[in-house]
């Protein structure tokens, strides 16, 4: 009996409601509008196979900094509630998970109609309509003059900070706030405020440069990013963990190393797209064919920055302890990605760069973690 009740309540409580609806379609216009009025770097992207370049106005952060000031000064005047994510969160989910699913809908119908030639609308058309919903047929389709793949990222990382912070005040609305859920917020909260910081590099990532934008990518960024990376802190809402100093000590190692590694890379490979002679750890870049670094992180494995993205996760998960594999979800599903988009990433190389990938490989063989694999 109680497990049919808590079957009802978890079904009912996913059922969209007008107000989640509406919190999610205000935050989405939020991005929009900010996105378009705020001053920001003006960052050209790659070049493109048409020899065009889409260029993006990074201006994450400052939008992120004055939605959180927005949000922070409409719970004072008891305009909104700061728990009103956490108290609604699967009714949330349910409800972007239709939109992004009504989104895709829309995207393909538009994507298959385009008569362009240029790279970023172009259709790819495989025939398959699995295969081209779920990777898309578009590379960079636009909405209102918006690039929806840049949007769509921006949205899910600021969701994913947004949900904490409902979280974290829920947690001390309950009395329930610890120790572990200061460690794992202040490590998200580092995390994603210095993606922002360098939101220019996301211009030069394989998601943005070669992806195109199928169900994928609009799920991903929507749903799976904010939702699923937010599971610790969910979990410590209703579980106390009590951490020893050492184990604090040591979990705060790990989000440091994870960190100086993932932005070390990709901080290395961006300035090597801009400047292919700037200094890798303080000397001339050594490159493979001209066009392969194979310098500094990149010297040490062939996709190093998914390990200190590894790394980052275990340590947003470390903070809930041992008792339940629950929490660790985030690390164990994005190692099984990382591994499946390293895969693709090296066969997708091996076809582009064929000599020269070769012997990068011969020169740097790890794939993600030295000596291991």
């Amino acid at each position: 009996m109680n497990r049919e009740m808590d079957l009802g309540f978890l079904l009912q409580a996913l059922i969209p409601s007008w107000n989640s609806v509406a919190v999610l379609l205000i935050f989405l216009a939020y991005l929009a509008i900010a996105g378009s009025i705020l001053p920001g770097k003006l960052v050209p992207g790659v070049t493109l196979q048409d020899g065009s370049r889409l260029y993006y106005r990074c201006n994450g952060l400052r939008a992120l900094l004055l939605l959180v000031g927005l949000l922070g000064i409409g719970s004072k005047m008891n305009f909104v509630s700061p728990t009103v994510i956490s108290d609604r969160g699967l009714e949330l989910l349910s409800t972007t998970f239709i939109f992004s699913f009504l989104t895709m809908v829309v995207l393909y119908a538009a994507g298959c109609r385009s008569r362009s030639k240029g790279s970023s609308l172009k259709p790819h058309i495989t025939g398959n309509l699995i295969h081209d919903w779920w990777y898309g047929v578009q590379l960079n389709p636009q909405f209102m003059g918006i690039d929806l793949k840049f949007f769509f990222v921006r949205a899910g990382m600021m969701g994913w900070l947004i949900i904490n912070l409902s979280v974290l005040a829920k947690s001390v609305q309950d009395g329930s706030l610890s120790q572990s859920m200061i460690l794992y917020q202040l490590f998200c909260a580092f995390y994603i405020l210095d993606y922002f910081v360098h939101e220019e590099y996301m211009t030069s990532t394989w998601d943005i440069i070669a992806e195109r934008l199928g169900f994928m990518l609009v799920f991903g960024d929507l749903v799976w990013i904010p939702f699923t990376f937010s599971i610790q802190g969910w979990w410590l809402l209703n579980n106390k963990v009590e951490l020893t100093t050492a184990a604090a000590i040591a979990n705060c190692f790990v989000f440091l190393i994870g960190y100086l590694v993932f932005r070390g890379a990709n901080k290395q490979k961006h300035i090597f797209k801009q400047n292919p002679k700037a200094l890798i750890w303080g000397k001339p870049p050594k490159v493979i064919g001209g066009k392969l670094l194979a310098s500094g992180y990149w010297g040490i494995a062939r996709h190093s920055n998914y390990l200190g993205d590894l790394l980052l996760a275990l340590s947003f998960s470390l903070p809930c302890g041992l008792s339940s594999p629950i929490p660790y979800f985030y690390p164990i599903y994005l190692f099984i990605l990382l591994v499946w988009r390293e895969r693709r990433d090296e066969a997708r190389c091996a076809e582009k760069y064929k000599d020269i990938w070769a012997e990068y490989c011969r020169l740097v063989p790890w794939r993600i973690f030295p000596y291991l694999y």
